[in-house]
């Protein structure tokens, strides 16, 4: 007959920590809570702010209601450049944002024939324009002063830009336009 062992006692478990020693699961919740707060704080009032795109003058490029992020820290490293999409505070109502694309910096010269921009006397290729969103007004020759850039809407004849309102001074500038996130199809870095 084979051996058969009587039951093992049961194993007692081990001792819990009294209550007092562990923070209560709210009061980590809470923690958690607010170190995460912080660091969204952080992040959207230095870094990176989410926009949503009002309006068409940027199509097709950026779509009214799209939803973007600007990098508020880059131009603290390195200079606006012509061809960046940057979101401002309209100089004639500070409470309102325009995104628009540097075209001229300071000391360039930019004129418009016929919807043709010219920088210092060249005319700019502007593949991101469409032929049926171009735009045939003209507009005189002027010499962007020193901290302006002169912008404009890739949908020229929806575009209230630097041909209505002038150059806008660095001071107005917030951000570079640097990555759709909405709708998914749109999702990745602008150009």
């Amino acid at each position: 007959m084979p051996d058969v062992g009587s039951p093992q006692p049961p194993v007692p478990a081990a001792p819990t920590q009294p209550a007092s020693r562990s923070l209560p699961v709210v009061a980590v919740w809470a923690r958690d809570l607010l170190v995460s707060l912080a660091i969204s704080a952080f992040i959207i009032i230095f870094l990176y702010q989410p926009v949503k795109v009002e309006g068409t003058s940027m199509m097709p490029g950026l779509e009214n209601q799209e939803r973007i992020f600007v990098n508020k820290f880059v131009y603290r490293w390195e200079p606006i450049a012509r061809g960046d999409i940057v979101v401002f505070r309209y100089p004639r109502n500070t409470s309102e944002n325009y995104i628009k694309r540097v075209i001229g910096v300071a000391g360039d010269r930019v004129r418009i024939e016929n919807g043709q921009v010219y920088v210092n006397g060249d005319p700019i290729e502007e593949d991101y324009v469409p032929s049926d969103y171009a735009d045939a007004r003209s507009f005189p020759e002027i010499t962007v002063p020193q901290h302006s850039f002169f912008v404009l809407g890739d949908h020229r004849t929806m575009s209230k830009d630097s041909r209505d309102f002038g150059p806008v001074n660095e001071r107005y500038i917030y951000g570079k336009a640097v990555f759709g996130y909405w709708p998914m199809e749109k999702l990745g870095r602008l150009r």
